[in-house]
């Protein structure tokens, strides 16, 4: 898919390093993730997308699915987008690639997002997510909060 000058695809091996220097950016006063982390992530085999402008990495995400069919349930691990490429819907693409891979199998969606993150929050209430929980010093070593939030596995139509 693509918006403007940004087409995402399947994260490559070769793009860790870079999202690993995103992470190091966008999360600076936590505990960022390292290229390892990313790695793990894919050899669980969990759904990474990049978005990419002129085959440089601009932005991430990650989803992870689990359970058996009819109760599956996923879980938003990672949404970066370089600085320099914010506000551009990036994000919001992201996002949208990942809900359409949770509908998919039909799971519903959970994540975390810092309390103070009020654009995030908007992004995820405008697909659907609503808050649930409040897990206090969530982020380290900051300590600061998160909501807990979670959009509904779309509803199968009978006729």
């Amino acid at each position: 898919m693509r918006t403007a000058q940004v087409r995402t695809a399947h994260l490559r091996r070769e793009d860790l390093a870079r999202c690993a220097e995103l992470e190091r950016v966008l999360f600076a006063g936590e505990d960022p993730w390292s290229e390892a982390a990313f790695a793990s992530e894919l050899d669980w085999g969990h759904y990474y997308l990049g978005a990419y402008a002129a085959d440089r990495l601009v932005g991430y995400a990650g989803l992870a699915v689990v359970g058996p069919p009819g109760d599956v349930e996923a879980s938003v691990h990672t949404l970066g987008v370089d600085p320099d490429w914010q506000r551009r819907g990036i994000g919001r693409l992201l996002l949208r690639e990942l809900l359409a891979e949770a509908d998919r199998v039909g799971a519903t969606v959970f994540l975390e997002v810092r309390t103070d993150n009020e654009p995030a929050i908007a992004l995820y209430a405008a697909h659907g997510f609503t808050r649930v929980g409040l897990r206090k010093r969530y982020y380290q070593p900051s300590g600061a909060d998160a909501y807990t939030m979670m959009r509904p596995a779309p509803v199968e139509e009978t006729t």
